[in-house]
């Protein structure tokens, strides 16, 4: 089994300046580290396990497939913040049949980007004898 230390998702934005200013200003992500310098320097935010890293620059979109899961505490709350920040809601939350309450938003390239809301009473939060 490889023993994984850390973890990071590798964007390379279009635009990198408005990509860093919508995870780092729109969103709120905090600023893990940052290195080089220049527009195309790289931002490392946090992502509570994990780590997303938008450096460099690309001619074209991620490709559709690439998606982001974030999970919030409080959806609704996530979609007030971000709607007064100017953040377009591509979806509101909505409970799912699976029982997660999701909202869609894309970043500046389109990239989606769903929040996800973990219900108290969810299977993922439930631990039977802990």
């Amino acid at each position: 089994m490889v023993h994984v230390l850390s973890s990071r998702i590798l964007l390379r934005p279009t635009d990198p300046e408005r990509s860093r200013a919508f995870y780092g200003e729109h969103l709120g992500l905090a600023v893990y580290r940052e290195f080089g310098t220049g527009p195309e320097r790289g931002t490392v935010y946090f992502l509570g396990g994990g780590f997303l890293e938008v450096s460099g620059r690309s001619e074209t979109p991620p490709a559709p497939a690439t998606r982001l899961w974030l999970q919030v505490a409080d959806a609704a709350a996530a979609q007030d913040e971000l709607r007064a920040k100017g953040v377009e809601i591509v979806r509101p939350p909505v409970k799912e049949a699976w029982g997660l309450v999701e909202m869609w938003i894309a970043d500046p390239d389109g990239t989606p980007i769903v929040l996800v809301e973990v219900p108290a009473d969810h299977p993922m939060r439930y631990r039977p004898g802990i």
